[in-house]
């Protein structure tokens, strides 16, 4: 199934010049989000997670979809102040500022094996600072998982090499 056909793209959004890769009609599509779903079980047969963690916010329905699907657990990050009792967090560098992810201090069971999934893969920050909570939490990151990337802003390279990267849908 070509799941490039069931992305909209949005000219000028959120701001001029910028060319917005819209997933919601994917996810509004049974059975494209269902091939979604599929193919990142596949993904956890490979890599063999004990947990999936999503990232606030679109990774949350990326995340309980394939956590549900594989009978795995789930564990959100979150921005700061989300999440009630004890916390982890990290702090990571933005374009212009900083931000600051946060889990459960709870969470992760030393060396649980975690597969990070989000929607979308564009600069990697975020997706690198997660990489960081996870291990300061006391897992063992296993790879990523996202529906689509925008490989011409190479975020793929500020991933940690010896993880594994699956995007589904790749933009030049």
């Amino acid at each position: 199934m070509d799941l490039r056909r069931l992305v909209r793209d949005v000219p000028d959004f959120p701001k001029p010049g910028i060319l917005f890769r819209d997933l919601t009609p994917l996810m509004r599509d049974p059975a494209g989000w269902q091939e979604v779903i599929r193919r990142l079980a596949d993904l956890c047969e490979q890599l063999q997670p004990d947990l999936i963690v999503g990232i606030e916010s679109r990774g949350f329905i990326v995340g309980t979809a394939l956590a549900t699907t594989v009978r795995l657990g789930f564990v959100p990050v979150r921005k700061p102040g989300k999440l009630p009792g004890e916390v982890t967090g990290v702090d990571y560098a933005l374009e212009y500022g900083s931000d600051r992810l946060e889990i459960h201090s709870d969470a992760l069971a030393d060396g649980q094996r975690v597969l990070v999934v989000d929607d979308l893969l564009a600069t990697g920050g975020t997706a690198a600072a997660c990489a960081q909570l996870v291990e300061a939490a006391g897992g063992s990151l296993c790879g990523f998982g996202f529906v689509a990337e925008l490989a011409a802003l190479e975020g793929r390279r500020r991933l940690p090499p010896e993880h594994p990267v699956e995007s589904l849908i790749i933009y030049a």
